[in-house]
């Protein structure tokens, strides 16, 4: 079983609402952009990682271009982030939660929504890593800085874990519900402990990173 339908889409859209959220936040704090600059790097951080998965499954035209509801829900949460931009930048960690929420509901459900077309376990575990790190990978190239994925604290690690155990609990035909929910809190959880505890996947012995530390595991 898979996390399609209703619930499927509730989780899609909340994900693309916090990604949007995030982009945006991202743009206003690193880039300093206008408006049209700030919604359109919320939109393509909430939309960028499904386009490519669905591109990946044959899935076309991509969900984005086919259901309105995506992109009306990126550009709303690209504009609340603008309006409340010096709001939310008084709050510590607001671009940190909203990225790892969003991650965590794309990792599962992208995972569903390869299980659902096909795919392997295997290739749906990738392409739920893929719809949950593609939108802010774009975003960062987009800004000109090195992609989070590639640099910050465990970050495709709980995509990946996330979505695999999405992928186990479907197999296990888990309630769709309760499976995406365990694997997107798993995903949650990873990813805030590695910010907090400033975990990293290994780097090559001896180099270092943006916080000075030397390539090993945290």
């Amino acid at each position: 079983m898979t996390t399609t339908g209703a619930t499927g889409l509730v989780l899609d859209l909340t994900g693309t609402f916090a990604f949007a959220l995030n982009g945006a936040l991202t743009a206003v704090r690193t880039a300093r952009l206008d408006i049209v600059g700030v919604v359109t790097l919320g939109m393509i951080t909430a939309l960028g990682g499904g386009v490519l998965r669905d591109v990946l499954l044959g899935a076309l035209p991509p969900a984005t271009f086919s259901d309105w509801r995506y992109l009306v829900v990126a550009a709303v949460g690209g504009l609340v982030a603008f309006g409340l931009s010096r709001q939310l930048e008084r709050l510590s960690t607001p671009i940190t939660v909203f990225d790892a929420l969003g991650l965590s509901l794309f990792a599962v459900t992208g995972a569903a929504k390869g299980l659902e077309l096909g795919a392997g376990a295997g290739q749906a575990v990738l392409l739920g890593a893929i719809t949950g790190v593609g939108g802010g990978t774009i975003r960062d190239v987009m800004v000109r800085r090195i992609p989070t994925v590639l640099r910050s604290e465990l970050y495709a690690v709980p995509a990946l874990l996330g979505a695999g155990v999405a992928v186990v609990a479907a197999r296990a035909e888990v309630t769709p519900l309760v499976g995406a929910l365990a694997g997107a809190a798993v995903c949650l959880l990873v990813r805030l402990l590695g910010v907090g505890f400033r975990l990293n996947a290994p780097s090559p012995p001896g180099t270092a990173r943006d916080d000075g530390s030397t390539g090993r595991t945290g």
